[in-house]
């Protein structure tokens, strides 16, 4: 049964959710819940594609105030548990924390380009390789950029720099955003993640994305779940161009760097590779096309 949230509570669980929501995702929902009959079902879907949202849902459904035993992690059961009153009040809430300027929404539509085609991949390469959550591949690749925007609201010529981290042939991406800010979006996102009360290895894989080379160095046979999901997310980043889109470079150095180790943990050859590529793009998804 759904649990109608008070405003005071929507209010107080609101407090430290930064992320804009992209504004055509608000428009298209803020039009479904003013229909005679508003589809659930439908709002869930548009909720999914947006990182803002999701987070903030996902945090409402796996506070205290619901008492789950298990973490939710999936936007659909957490929109029916909160019930349509309760989303249509949080979604007004952040409505009014998510006025943006143009300049800002034009910096952020790289950020927005990616986050949906990535997680809908990664999805789908889950379910390839026999993962038994496609819903937290999904997850992974919705969030696992979420600190970019909070950087890029803290510091003005972030874009720039994450730019010229993705232009290091050698060098992990984040180690650029060290030099500069001494902090990085996959440390930001992390704290982020563990704040909208994501399950922890959600939270340690964005922590680690972008250190996936130290990650597949350990052999042991530790953390098969992470390595599992670090390993569709690089896959679904590489497919999708996040390389191009979000760093503006024409190569992928941190891919050429993981590429054996990842593929061979999921036990795929880079034909396969190719083969997702074709096949989401005649799906509809974004792809990279080299």
């Amino acid at each position: 049964m759904a649990t109608e949230l008070t405003e005071e509570q929507i209010k107080h669980i609101l407090q430290g959710i930064k992320i804009p929501p992209q504004p055509q995702i608000l428009v298209d929902i803020q039009i479904e819940q003013i229909m005679p009959d508003p589809d659930i079902g439908q709002i869930a879907t548009l909720i999914s594609q947006d990182v803002g949202l999701s987070g903030t849902i996902l945090k409402f459904v796996n506070s205290p105030l619901f008492g789950l035993s298990n973490k939710i992690t999936s936007i659909a059961q957490a929109v029916s548990l909160l019930g349509i009153t309760s989303v249509v009040n949080i979604i007004n809430g952040i409505s009014i924390k998510g006025e943006m300027t143009d300049e800002t929404i034009v910096e952020l539509t790289r950020f927005w380009d990616t986050a949906n085609d990535i997680s809908s991949i990664a999805a789908n390469i889950a379910k390839k390789v026999g993962y038994h959550s496609p819903d937290e591949a999904y997850m992974l690749g919705l969030f696992h950029n979420c600190g970019i925007p909070l950087m890029l609201s803290r510091f003005r010529d972030y874009m720039a720099v994450l730019e010229e981290a993705y232009a290091q042939p050698d060098k992990r991406i984040t180690e650029t955003e060290n030099l500069h800010y001494n902090t990085n979006h996959s440390v930001v996102g992390y704290y982020t993640a563990k704040s909208w009360n994501l399950p922890r290895h959600i939270c340690e894989s964005i922590a680690e994305h972008h250190s996936a080379e130290s990650v597949f160095e350990n052999k042991d046979g530790r953390n098969p779940e992470k390595k599992t999901l670090l390993a569709i997310l690089k896959t679904a980043e590489h497919i999708c161009g996040s390389f191009h889109v979000i760093g503006n470079q024409d190569t992928d150095y941190e891919w050429l760097r993981v590429q054996n180790d990842v593929l061979e943990f999921l036990g795929l050859s880079q034909y396969d590779v190719n083969d997702m590529r074709d096949s989401f793009a005649e799906m509809g998804i974004n792809v990279y096309q080299p």
